[in-house]
């Protein structure tokens, strides 16, 4: 446990050193996609959990045939 706080401690220090811009950019460039992972993987999750407890609402867009109602068709 002391390696991973060490490394986790060497890595703060680092980020914390380099300018604003390199900081924003770098936060950015990691948190967004692993935001994004999250909120997918939370998704499918929720989705299947709903699915098995018989909450799943059906999307009207979608038609029995998975085609996606566009206008007014």
């Amino acid at each position: 446990m002391n390696q991973l706080a060490s490394w986790w401690d060497g890595a703060e220090l680092w980020i914390a050193g380099l300018p604003f811009i390199p900081q924003v950019i770098l936060v950015l460039a990691v948190m967004i996609p692993l935001c994004f992972g999250i909120a997918w993987v939370l998704d499918r999750f929720l989705s299947a959990v709903f699915v098995l407890v018989g909450r799943a609402e059906a999307d009207p867009a979608v038609r029995a045939d998975g085609q996606t109602r566009v206008g007014g068709s």
